[in-house]
Order: structure tokens, then sequence, then C-alpha cells
């Protein structure tokens, strides 16, 4: 789909400095929202919205229509992709995801890529429903996991607060789980290209759990399968704009940002906004970097700290975002005043 020169997102993310970012928030489609609410009732379960192209497109339309956000991203979740692999995956209410897990070399004969396409093909629906929905001035963003925190998932068999199973895999048999990290980087590859074709016009790629790594598992696991999924898919879209977010790599930011070809980086809450501007942002657009609670806090708090990130980050190119996803607690005329004030300027 050709890119429409005049959104703000493309011209950010081109590396133009603007005097008022484009914005928009990672999870502004989500339970913070009644009527996000009100269609997840209708659903079902958490994946029967995911492959609803109908609900799906609707949820993902919501936040634009209240707040008028400069890019909508794909409501979907990072999950997908070991579904489509063949993995057994479930969501647990109060539990959140469980999945078999996948931990050593000889547990990868479950998983195939024959046949991937077809069990993901209502999210490719879902990408065309949005950008034919979309207003003309909304930028559609298209994701997926990076392949180091899916595997996570998957070898943890859920969400993790040691990474003890995916770890010990990686450390122990190096090789073996680099066949699991090259199953991944060519599903994300064929993930996401469909996702392009299908109307996307930027995509992400969420590094969420890159900073649990030491550096030399941050290079090999996070930097180089990135390096790969980032240079393929350029030579196959190559006006495609690409985001990283490899969530708590600290210093390690700037060899992400120059090892990977991404096109952007986008930066949680504990970067530093005067470090980022001197160390990434002369090379590159950033995106980011408030802290999701202060959407919770409101006030003096949440004004101080908008024009904190506008300011440090008005020498070049910047997309206002947050650290992380907007939380379930959100209310959601904090998210209205938000906007209200990145439209004004801060």
């Amino acid at each position: 789909m050709a890119a429409m020169p005049g959104k703000r997102m493309l011209r950010a993310l081109s590396g133009e400095r603007l005097d008022k970012p484009p914005f928009w928030l990672m999870r502004q489609a989500g339970r913070y929202l009644p009527e996000y609410r009100e269609i997840r009732s209708q659903a079902g379960g958490f994946l029967d919205l995911c492959f609803s192209p109908k609900l799906a497109c609707e949820v993902t339309l919501q936040p634009i229509r209240r707040y008028g956000m400069d890019a909508a991203i794909l409501f979907s979740d990072i999950l997908i992709v070991p579904h489509g692999l063949g993995q057994k995956v479930a969501f647990k209410e109060g539990e959140g995801p469980v999945l078999n897990p996948v931990r050593s070399a000889s547990d990868l004969g479950q998983l195939s890529l024959d046949g991937f396409h077809e069990r993901v093909a209502p999210v490719y629906e879902t990408v065309s429903r949005i950008a034919e929905a979309l207003p003309k001035e909304t930028t559609l963003i298209g994701f997926a996991g990076s392949p180091w925190t899916v595997a996570t998932y998957m070898a943890e068999g859920g969400g993790s607060k040691e990474f003890v199973a995916v770890k010990r895999w990686a450390y122990g048999d190096p090789e073996g789980f680099g066949q699991l990290i090259d199953m991944l980087v060519e599903a994300t590859i064929s993930y996401l290209s469909r996702q392009v074709e299908a109307g996307a016009e930027v995509l992400q790629l969420f590094d969420s759990w890159a900073g649990v790594l030491p550096e030399p598992g941050f290079r090999r696991w996070c930097i180089e399968p990135t390096r790969r999924i980032v240079g393929a898919l350029k030579a196959k879209h190559p006006g495609v704009p690409i985001i990283g977010f490899p969530r708590g790599a600290g210093t390690l930011y700037a060899a992400y940002a120059a090892e990977t070809g991404v096109d952007a980086v986008s930066l949680d809450t504990a970067v530093p906004v005067a470090w980022a501007a001197e160390t990434l942002q002369t090379t590159l657009p950033v995106q980011g970097n408030l802290d999701p609670i202060l959407l919770v806090a409101g006030g003096e708090a949440l004004d101080r700290e908008i024009d904190r990130i506008l300011n440090g980050f008005s020498g070049g190119p910047h997309v206002f975002n947050l650290g992380h996803g907007v939380t379930q607690t959100t209310p959601p005329e904090i998210v209205d005043r938000l906007a209200r004030r990145l439209r004004a300027g801060g």
C-alpha cells in the first residue's frame, strides 16, 4: 500500500522534526475503555476477539474515534505467532497466557511453518478492514513480538519473573535454542510481510523482555534476530518504516539502534530523555516515553512530564508515546487530557 507523504506519523519516521510530534499509545485499545469492554464481552475468549476481523477492527478504531491519535495499531497479540506455528496457546481470565511449553530442541517437532498463514489468516483480514476504515490522515501500524520475547513465553509456558526455563535452554543448548529463534525469525518475516500487503504502513517489533539478558545474550538473541528480520522486510518492502522496542535495554539501546537497521526506536520509561536525545535521536527518530502510570495519576504531574518529554526531544524527530502500554485502571478522561495537550503543542 502506498504511503501518504502527508501523514504526520510517516513524516516523523522519515526523520522530519515536527513542531508538534505525532502521537499514539501502546495498548491504546483495551480494557480501560468502556466501549472495548462491551465488545470484549461479546467476543468470548481473548483469542476469539483477536481472530474476529470485524470485532478486532472495531476495537482498533475505538481510540482513534475518541482521541484522534496519529496512528492506529492493529489489535492482536504477540502470541499469535506461536499459535500459527502450532503451539497450544490459551488466555485464562486473571492468569494471562498459558502455553504448552517448548523447552528443548526435541520439542520443536510439535511446531511447523506449514499451515502458518492459514492459522493466522483472520489477522490479515483485520488489517485490510482497518486500512479501509481509518481516516486518511491516520497511519496503520502492524506488529509482532521479537523472537527472544516470543521465545520466553513459548519456553516458560506463559509469563515469567525469572525466565529460568528459557535462559537454561539458551545458555545450555544455544544451538538447539537457535533453531527456535530461526523458526521465529522466518515466521515473523512472513507474518509482517503479509500485514504490509494487507495495508500496514509501519511495523513495530516488541522485544518486551530484552532487558532480562546480559550483553552477550542481548546481542545474540535480540540484536541479531532483529537485524535479520529488518533486513528481509526492507528487501521486500523498502518504503515501510520499522520501529524497534527493546524494553529494558538501557545503554544497549545504542547498539540496538546502530546494528539492527530499524528506522526508529521506542523508549521505555527508564531511558533518560537527555541521554536518548544526545545518543539516539541524532541518528534516528525516537518514540516515547511517558510513564503509563501518569495516565492514572493525571493532574500537574502528568502535565509536567508531557512538557519535559516534548522539550527534551524537540531538537529532532519524535513520536510521542508511552514507555509501555496503557494500564487497565487508566481513566479515559486523562487520556483525553493528554491528547488535547499534545494537539495544542504541550
